[in-house]
Formats: C-alpha cells, sequence, structure tokens
C-alpha cells in the first residue's frame, strides 16, 4: 500500500514539474516528498529523476515507470468518482427481496419512478418467503414481515398493515352468515403454515380476545395459494388488507367479523447495515415506505 501511494506520488511530481509543486497539491513539504520519491527508487533499485537545481528531469526508467504511475492514478480516481456517484445518486444495479404474496402494483408504484427519474438505476427483484442470507445474495434491502429477530441485519419498522378474516361469497353463502367468533370453529380454515393444528388469537371490542385452536383443511407456505384457494370459495383465510384490497372492493373477498380481527402485521425494510448507504438504497427505503404507508 505504501508502494501504491509513492507511486501516485511520483506521478503527481512529474505532473507538476518540481517537488514544491507536487508538494501544495499533496499538503506536504517539499522535503517530505523529496524524501518519498529517494525511498521509492531505493526499493526499485531504480533512478527515475535527474535532480538539478533548475528542474526535474525523468530518466529513461523514469518516464517508463511514469505511464505505469499515471495509469494507477488515474485508475484511483475513477474508483473515487465511482464511489461517490454511488454515495450521493441512485446508480447501478438495486436487489431487492420482497414477500411472494406481495403485490407488484405496490412495488412498481414505489419504484418506477425512481427508475424513470435516474436511467442510470437499474432493478433486481426477487420473490422469497422464507428468510434468505441478504449478504451472500447480495441483496441491498429485504421487505419483510413480522417479528425480526437476527440482530446482525438493520430492521426499520414502516407500518402496521391490518390482517383480515377472509371468504369468498360462496363460501358464505353455503355456510350461512357468521356473527360470532365461536362459530369459526365450525369452518374450513386455509392457512400459511404446513401445520394441520393452529392457534388463532382474535382482539375485540374493549380489548377483549378470543383464542381459536383451528384445524386447517389446507395448509401451504406460499400466501398467494393459500389466497387462490379462498377465493375458489374453498374456506376462510388470514389476509393482509393492503394485499386483498381490490378483491374485497370487487366483492370477490369479504372480509368476516369486523368487530374481531387478528393482530396487524410489522412491515419492515431490512439491510445488512445501517451506516454507509448507498443512495439507490436511501432512496429506495423512502419510496418504499411512502408506498407501504399509504391507506
Amino acid at each position: 500500500m505504501e508502494q501504491l501511494k509513492r507511486m501516485a506520488l511520483f506521478a503527481t511530481v512529474v505532473d507538476r514539474g518540481s517537488m514544491v509543486g507536487a508538494a501544495e497539491v499533496l499538503g506536504m513539504t517539499a522535503s517530505a516528498v523529496s524524501q518519498q520519491i529517494r525511498k521509492l527508487e531505493e526499493s526499485t533499485q531504480v533512478s527515475l529523476l535527474h535532480r538539478t537545481t533548475r528542474k526535474l528531469t525523468l530518466t529513461e526508467a523514469g518516464a517508463s515507470f511514469y505511464e505505469s504511475c499515471a495509469q494507477v492514478l488515474a485508475l484511483a480516481e475513477q474508483a473515487e468518482q465511482r464511489l461517490a456517484e454511488l454515495r450521493d445518486a441512485p446508480v447501478g444495479e438495486l436487489r431487492i427481496a420482497a414477500p411472494v404474496g406481495l403485490p407488484g402494483k405496490l412495488l412498481s408504484e414505489a419504484l418506477a419512478p425512481l427508475l424513470r427519474a435516474h436511467p442510470g438505476l437499474s432493478l433486481r427483484l426477487f420473490f422469497h418467503d422464507e428468510m434468505i442470507d441478504l449478504i451472500e445474495r447480495r441483496i441491498d434491502l429485504a421487505i419483510r414481515v413480522g417479528q425480526q429477530d437476527d440482530s446482525s441485519l438493520v430492521a426499520r419498522h414502516v407500518a402496521d398493515w391490518r390482517m383480515l378474516l377472509c371468504a369468498a361469497p360462496a363460501y358464505l353463502a353455503r355456510c350461512g352468515p357468521i356473527e360470532d367468533p365461536q362459530q369459526l370453529l365450525g369452518l374450513d380454515w386455509l392457512s400459511l403454515s404446513t401445520d394441520r393444528w393452529q392457534q388463532v388469537t382474535l382482539y375485540g371490542p374493549g380489548g377483549t380476545q378470543q383464542r381459536l385452536r383451528i384445524e386447517s383443511r389446507v395448509a401451504c407456505n406460499n400466501i398467494l395459494s393459500v389466497r387462490q384457494f379462498t377465493l375458489a370459495g374453498m374456506g376462510v383465510s388470514v389476509q393482509p388488507e393492503p394485499e386483498v384490497r381490490e378483491q374485497l372492493a370487487s366483492g370477490q373477498l369479504l372480509a368476516l367479523l369486523p368487530a374481531w380481527q387478528p393482530a396487524p402485521i410489522g412491515i419492515h425494510l431490512v439491510t445488512p447495515r445501517r451506516d454507509a448507504q448507498p443512495a439507490k438504497v436511501r432512496y429506495a427505503i423512502e419510496a418504499l415506505r411512502r408506498s407501504l404507508l399509504a391507506p
């Protein structure tokens, strides 16, 4: 590393034409610059400069060495400029992981304006319900739901989504109106789990609670499949309200027992680290925060 510094210093001396000129640029004394050049010559065992009282002249070896040093200096400046661009402007590839059930519309409304405004930015989306290794997969930002226990990651809580008991009109037409939480025990349950039995806690008026132990008729580890079975009239499921908003508005799904609902689920934006975030991540966090908080 010291040798690289001396190479950059040597290129600056040649560019400025003197030790004094280089010293002014580098914030050093002329004697310190001269000392570093001498150490460079000692380490390479080659004379690089002819020194006279009036000027410095490159030796043949020095002229050849200067070309390499100038290239090293130019590459270093390019690297520094690239880092500054990444720090100050959204450029490069933005890699985001999200749950499988997250609406594509939510992501496009948040990120499409960012992509339009910054042509140097590209996007890679990875949909997973399991907890993937963000560092191994080079994920810049992950959208995750529920409690975040991994202390090595930085989780920013941005919203709480309402969870609703949902069923299709066709299913309710067969089972009749549901007016009390206890009636839920006799229904067909569609669960986001591979376990047959589930504990469901409902919160009602005045802080009251109802705990139900329900048996799943259909259980799977993919929320989209659970939703499709619900839309097909196969039973009742718990769904995040923003993800089924369009189906509720169109009447494809109905919300049961509005006064009794499961606890809301926390939405987090997770990054591998908090400090020194590149601009692409900072901009994406702000865009997604606004979108996830939208009513």
